[in-house]
């Protein structure tokens, strides 16, 4: 009668097990690493379209003007650009898009379609990214009374100072609503990598408001829809999931069975270029569902 002991993972389950740990710890490195900068390699893309799309639409409203005829300044599309955002302490010069879902977040700071637009009488609110896509509005925390903002729209070139910042729950709507004078008020995460906070800073017009124009969306353009409950984010992340899953099986398989062989030897040529697009899908998806400002 022999003694076996106690029995338990062989050495080949526990070496399957660690592999696998230092496949998810170097995922969630990449995904880490794909919110600080891919998700910037996106935004200066968009802001570049935007930028080009913004210059036609000054361009052809000067031109217009010069030839003494009247300019008629239509309400920005939602994803379309609302002007130049310009925060000198800062270094900032970028497009403001219309929308504050996700997809315009990541183009560039979001104009509130609820709020008036920059350089007419009321509140015109705008949200950014602080640490994703580019972080527009990372060093907001900088700015004190008196720093200047410039934006320009097709109505002119519009200078804010600030007037004063606040930290705020996330839930505190308050700070979007109508205001008796011009203002502009700046939103963002707080602290930076969490979205515990909102970092609201406020800055008063001090030129000549331009005249109103109305959103023709009315209160419809304000509601947002939130892409946790977008059935397209999870079926773009399941379907990446599943195709990465299908991926290894492949390559497994084509392994085992033609060991030694060209197909063997090919496979990995094959799949890690696969594998990277599927890895970056996937990581685009779970993005859609950090808080927007984030």
């Amino acid at each position: 009668m022999s003694d076996t002991g106690p029995t338990g993972p062989g050495p080949s389950a526990l070496g399957t097990a660690g592999r696998w740990l230092l496949v998810a710890a170097g995922l969630l490195v990449a995904f880490v690493a794909y919110q600080q900068w891919g998700t910037a390699v996106g935004h200066w893309r968009a802001q570049s379209a935007l930028r080009s799309q913004f210059d036609q639409a000054e361009s052809a409203a000067h031109t217009a003007r010069a030839r003494g005829e009247a300019v008629a300044v239509p309400y920005p599309a939602v994803g379309d650009p609302v002007g130049v955002l310009v925060i000198p302490k800062l270094g900032l010069d970028q497009v403001m898009v219309e929308g504050v879902d996700a997809s315009q977040l990541a183009a560039g700071p979001g104009h509130y379609p609820a709020t008036a637009l920059p350089g007419q009488a009321g509140n015109a609110a705008a949200a950014g990214h602080r640490t994703t896509h580019g972080a527009p509005f990372y060093g907001l925390d900088r700015l004190h009374p008196g720093d200047p903002i410039q934006v320009t729209t097709l109505q002119g070139r519009f200078t804010y100072r600030v007037a004063r910042s606040a930290v705020v729950a996330p839930s505190d709507g308050a700070v979007l609503d109508p205001s008796p004078t011009p203002e502009l008020t700046l939103t963002t995460c707080n602290p930076k990598y969490s979205a515990a906070q909102r970092l609201v800073v406020v800055a008063d017009l001090v030129t000549p408001p331009a005249p109103t124009v109305r959103n023709p969306g009315g209160a419809e353009a304000a509601q947002r829809r939130d892409p946790v409950h977008a059935p397209a984010t999870w079926l773009e992340l399941g379907g990446a999931v599943a195709g990465l899953v299908a991926l290894l099986v492949v390559v497994r398989l084509v392994r085992r069975r033609t060991a030694g062989r060209w197909p063997a030897r090919m496979a990995p040529w094959v799949a890690v270029p696969v594998g990277v697009g599927l890895v970056l899908v996937a990581f685009g998806a779970p993005d859609t569902l950090l808080p927007p400002s984030f």
